[in-house]
């Protein structure tokens, strides 16, 4: 049983270190040291921003994410709030329910005069995992003038939903949004390999380069991270010079 909760703890440190974005050192630590290290991060990183019912709630999820529905579930039954509802469509999501979590969101909106921001990107995140670009671009459209939509994951799925309905240039330019130097290696990839498709190869080529340039520098968690993307990258790089 021991072994089980150790694992569970270091599920749920690396859980939160990847969802926080927190230093990437911390993975030595957790994976490493797994008691102590995990319960350093916690003290640390966790305890100090949020109250012990919360920690609980998110180590649940890392281990039963079933349960954490069923408990949400009865928390809509018992009272149909706004949160509520919302929190249930966050666990659907990310559970990959997409078409439990759809409907939920868009009841959560209906009605509601307010620009909510955080429930439009979740839905932009969901339609595109149903392959329904059309809806990720309704969305997308009713949030593109907010500041944090600039530079954002939402922008960048926005960007791939265009390039599917044949939209290129405003594809290219909302995918070109995200090369950011030390930062998305994985979109800045796929932005890559747009760029080959639109036979834009030198410029292609320059963003492979620099992602090989600033994987040079990057710490032995970042780079155990991203090997995988830098891997291909270099893979991708050496069928461009032959």
């Amino acid at each position: 049983m021991s072994y089980y909760l150790i694992l569970a703890l270091q599920g749920y440190c690396i859980y939160h270190l990847l969802k926080h974005r927190k230093q990437y050192y911390w993975i030595f630590l957790i994976v490493f040291i797994p008691v102590i290290g995990s319960i350093i991060y916690i003290i640390t990183q966790v305890y100090n921003r949020q109250d012990v019912k919360k920690v609980t709630s998110e180590i649940t999820t890392v281990v039963n994410p079933t349960k954490r529905i069923k408990d949400l579930e009865k928390q809509l039954e018992f009272s149909e709030s706004y949160q509520n509802r919302v929190n249930l469509a966050d666990a659907y999501l990310e559970n990959k329910d997409y078409d439990s979590a759809i409907p939920l969101y868009l009841k959560s909106i209906e009605g509601n005069p307010t620009n909510d921001l955080y429930v439009k990107k979740q839905l932009i995140e969901a339609y595109f995992n149903i392959e329904d670009y059309n809806n990720v671009v309704v969305y997308a459209k009713k949030i593109e003038k907010h500041p944090e939509f600039n530079k954002s994951r939402s922008q960048f799925i926005y960007g791939l939903a265009l390039e599917k309905i044949g939209d290129f240039e405003q594809a290219e330019a909302n995918l070109r949004a995200i090369d950011i130097r030390y930062s998305f290696y994985n979109e800045r990839l796929i932005l890559a390999k747009f760029l080959i498709d639109r036979n834009k190869e030198a410029e292609a080529k320059g963003i492979l380069e620099e992602i090989i340039s600033e994987s040079l520098h990057m710490t032995k968690p970042n780079r155990a991270l991203f090997n995988t993307t830098i891997q291909e990258v270099e893979k991708l790089l050496k069928s461009l010079n032959k």
